[in-house]
């Protein structure tokens, strides 16, 4: 979904696949759409390509092809690309202000990067009115101008796969629209979120942290094709009324390329359990460290803690308040990590701090009993266990200690 995905490689062997993969694309052509006489010049595809190994590759991608000999068109046209050199690049990333383009290029150097990255590629030739395809044309030449290419990103709801849709749904007259809109979709966004990054350990949980619970909410199948593979589904289901009557969307469903990755599962999992085992894993260390090892105080680890956590915690209520990050609002998991937790650390009065603790670790954890509001599972298995047991270390705190640091936490002596 992202521009970093056609980066040029200067691999030998890219021209050679290049070229067989196209012939074979080509022969495809001639005996499948050959045989019909009928057809407009003007062909309408759209490709959706599957999701890669890298992590920004995790929620696939799409584009709309068009192949028209008479207008010298066998182009590509897609919305995700974006451009490293942009001014102020980190500082728009962080404020949700990305800005993304969109661009055309040659079907053969397109389909060339997703088979060298193995990738799939499924293709869909859309039956579309001569009208109708010459005013979806029309439309992508022009959002590939210079002065009109530019757009603001957003992950759920201005993607690349959105402006697909949108652009669709334009030369179709509004008859996505209206037929997807008013229809509730399956998942939700955090559904759709989880099922897709749940191969990559650090990307989900990361995501899960940052994500708060406005995407925990349902939508239509309309939002949903914020996921391309969503959208290839729904249109190849789709009728729509025509001269004729009611007729199917899809001319032609093909594979161009099949994978051999394994695909994401068609429905998010219950992976809790290993972010549970993290959270342990982290305290055994620990107890390791002071117990067996002896070389740091448990003290220092609940101080040090709770300081990461605060951070933490102003990072999410930074991303709330002060950003363009629609999805980072209303985050549940401040329960877990706050900036309050700056103050516990120069709290004096270790048991008061402690039983602070406890409760904002039982009112997280009653979260999940609640009418869904956002799913906060993995991240509470995972770092959940870390709180409580710093809480009840507070309150078991005793100042046995001949000195003390200005914090007030021991740093010498035994109990």
């Amino acid at each position: 979904m992202f521009w970093i995905e056609f980066l040029s490689r200067s691999r030998m062997m890219r021209a050679v696949c290049s070229g067989l993969f196209y012939l074979a694309v080509m022969s495809t052509w001639s005996s499948t759409i050959g045989a019909d006489e009928e057809a407009p010049s003007t062909e309408v595809w759209l490709v959706t390509y599957g999701p890669g190994e890298i992590y920004w590759q995790r929620f696939g991608h799409n584009a709309i092809w068009i192949r028209d000999p008479g207008l010298g068109l066998d182009h590509v046209f897609n919305f995700g690309f974006f451009d490293f050199e942009q001014d102020h690049f980190f500082l728009r990333f962080v404020q949700g202000r990305l800005s993304y383009f969109s661009a055309a290029q040659s079907a053969e150097r397109e389909f060339a990067n997703y088979v060298d990255e193995n990738r799939s590629i499924r293709a869909q030739r859309l039956k579309l009115s001569p009208e109708q395809s010459l005013r979806l044309v029309k439309y992508l030449v022009d959002e590939v101008q210079p002065e009109n290419r530019d757009y603001l990103y957003d992950y759920y709801i201005n993607n690349c796969s959105t402006r697909v849709r949108d652009a669709l749904d334009l030369a179709l007259g509004g008859a996505l629209a209206s037929s997807f809109r008013p229809v509730t979709g399956e998942q939700s966004w955090r559904d759709h979120t989880r099922r897709l990054t749940a191969g990559d350990f650090w990307l989900y949980l990361g995501l899960e942290l940052v994500l708060g619970a406005k995407i925990d909410q349902p939508v239509s199948l309309w939002d949903e094709f914020f996921i391309p593979s969503e959208l290839a589904a729904s249109l190849a289901a789709m009728e729509y009324p025509g001269v004729d009557g009611l007729q199917s969307l899809v001319l032609e469903d093909v594979m161009l390329y099949q994978s051999s990755l394994k695909p994401p599962p068609a429905v998010p999992g219950s992976w809790w359990n290993r972010y549970l085992l993290m959270g342990m894993g982290l305290l055994a260390i620990a107890w390791l460290a002071c117990r067996v090892l002896r070389v740091l105080n448990p003290m220092l680890l609940v101080q040090g803690w709770l300081l990461l956590s605060g951070l933490i915690g102003v990072i999410l209520v930074f991303l709330w308040l002060f950003t363009d990050h629609a999805a980072a609002g209303q985050n549940l998991n401040l329960l877990v990590f706050n900036p309050l937790w700056w103050l516990v650390v120069y709290w004096k009065r270790h048991k008061i701090a402690g039983l602070v603790l406890l409760v904002a670790s039982m009112l997280a954890l009653s979260m999940i009993l609640l009418p869904p509001q956002q799913y906060t599972l993995d991240v509470l298995a995972a770092f959940l266990p870390l709180n409580i047991v710093s809480g009840i270390s507070l309150i078991l705190f005793k100042r046995r200690f001949r000195r003390e640091d200005p914090l007030g936490v021991p740093v010498a002596g035994n109990r």
